[in-house]
């Protein structure tokens, strides 16, 4: 794929997994570029608008909001040193340390839920995962009781 390849908004939906929609929101919201047109004045968009596209997705599937990804689209390019900018990169490290907790906390209810399905039965105790002393309901396969 050379870099002067350009895509409909169409093509550019297929392949990024963006819709149309979201696409002309991005660009009106100003956190993609408004896309080029052709004569036509069909929106064309080029590869490097695509990664960017990818790049905004793989943000916000970490939970990062629109306002929070919009100082690095600003970057003049992603091959840019994030230490030249130390408040991005600090933001960056501190949004990397709420993934590492949150991912924590989710490894901690895969260990109870695959504990529960070993014992088959659910049993009372701490529930530790929100820090709290709440404890899991009493029930076993035997009580047929609802």
């Amino acid at each position: 794929m050379s870099d002067t390849e350009l895509y409909s908004i169409k093509e550019t939906s297929e392949k990024t997994g963006l819709s149309e929609d979201t696409i002309r929101y991005y660009e009106k919201i100003e956190l993609l570029p408004r896309a080029k047109r052709k004569g036509n004045t069909h929106r064309v968009y080029r590869s490097e608008d695509l990664f960017m596209m990818k790049i905004i997705t793989c943000l916000k599937k970490t939970g990062m909001s629109l306002d929070e990804i919009r100082p690095y689209m600003n970057l003049s390019s992603f091959n840019d040193d994030l230490t030249a900018s130390p408040e991005l990169y600090e933001l960056l490290q501190e949004h990397k340390k709420k993934i590492e907790n949150q991912m924590a906390s989710l490894q901690q209810i895969m260990d109870l839920i695959d504990s529960k399905l070993l014992q088959g039965n659910v049993i009372s105790e701490p529930c530790t995962i929100t820090g709290g002393k709440q404890t899991m309901p009493m029930k076993s396969r035997e009580d047929k009781t609802p």
